[in-house]
């Protein structure tokens, strides 16, 4: 097994993922062709590996990606995946739902985990509490039940202060119509935020807040545009969406996003013009949340995405004439048969 670049000669840093190919944190497979390739950092450029290295771990990579790899990006052809230290480029496409679950269902349902256990130990605290009153006499009935009913509550509010501060957003805007100054977006007026389509490539979505002392929402009110309101808006949703939600909503919203043809679509339907976050249902809300992520890790990855899609031709070229010249194809054929499960 090769430990350098075959271009610069650059050491390759090894990755903790894959037994069969352990030779760079960054790979490259084409499972339909049979290709297999480490990248370098230093000067991009994709190394073959050779023929009798390649079956196990390619079989190793399918199984990975599958079970434990997190999407980065897409195109036709590319799709940029990562497990651990190890990123990985697969040539092949998923589609939209199996997407967006490798991205993002993980992370909910991971939440609504977390979520489960802050409010087991708020509970099982409440219960010594309860027990240790008890003994000494030193709590009334009144004051065990509302320990009991408000603990939980309380360890997983404190959790998400921790996590996310009290505001979304702080600055100093003021209402074009009457001249209130908005100096902050609290967590716990959320809902009444209204959410709409953002307006430039990269932006997911945009934020407006109606002015408490006029109550204009038009030309007044305030009004966060751009790469600030994106930002401030995916901060709102994971916010709202603290507790994580099941498997089966996560894939629920997923469909939403398959149905509505892509993230940037589901996001004009979910909330057309504008909607205030507290009137979305759950599902739209969740499916909101994945298409806005996606909307801005796109626009962030693109350049890297093209630039990786130009050395996979030309590296698939060389391919094809190293294995063309050096493999014997009924070899290539029955590696190839074996990798994608036909043979």
């Amino acid at each position: 097994m090769f430990t350098r670049c075959l271009v610069c000669h650059t050491p390759f840093p090894p990755n903790e993922e894959l037994e069969h190919f352990s030779t760079s944190t960054r790979v490259a497979y084409d499972a339909e062709r049979g290709r297999l390739w480490a990248i370098c950092r230093s000067c991009k450029r994709w190394s073959l590996a050779p023929i009798e290295e390649r079956w196990e771990a390619l079989e190793e990579l399918e199984k990975i990606v599958k079970d434990r790899a997190r999407l980065l990006s897409q195109t036709d052809n590319v799709a940029l995946l990562r497990v651990g230290n190890l990123d990985v480029v697969r040539v092949g496409r998923a589609n939209l739902t199996e997407e967006a679950w490798w991205r993002y269902g993980r992370e909910l349902t991971s939440r609504a985990e977390k979520h489960r256990k802050l409010t087991f130990m708020g509970t099982a605290a409440a219960g010594a509490a309860i027990a240790g009153g008890w003994a000494t006499g030193g709590i009334t009935w009144l004051g065990a039940w509302l320990l009991w009913e408000h603990a939980p509550d309380q360890v997983t509010r404190a959790a998400r202060w921790f996590r996310f501060g009290g505001s979304a957003w702080r600055g100093r805007q003021s209402c074009a119509r009457c001249g209130h100054i908005f100096r902050s977006i609290a967590y716990r007026d959320r809902t009444q935020v209204i959410l709409s389509p953002g307006a430039g490539p990269g932006d997911a979505l945009s934020v407006t807040q109606r002015c408490p002392l006029c109550g204009d929402l038009g030309d007044g009110g305030l009004h966060l545009h751009g790469k600030e309101g994106e930002y401030v808006s995916r901060r709102l949703l994971a916010y709202h969406h603290h507790t994580g939600a099941s498997e089966k909503r996560v894939r629920s919203a997923t469909r939403l996003i398959e149905e509505a043809g892509s993230p940037k679509d589901l996001t004009r339907i979910v909330i057309k013009e504008g909607r205030r976050l507290g009137d979305l249902q759950r599902t739209g809300a969740i499916a909101l949340e994945i298409a806005a992520n996606d909307t801005v890790e796109q626009h962030l990855l693109q350049l890297e995405l093209a630039e990786v899609e130009a050395h996979w031709r030309r590296e698939e070229e060389l391919a094809s004439i190293i294995d063309g010249e050096l493999t014997p194809l009924p070899l290539m054929e029955t590696l190839r048969r074996k990798v994608i499960g036909i043979g």
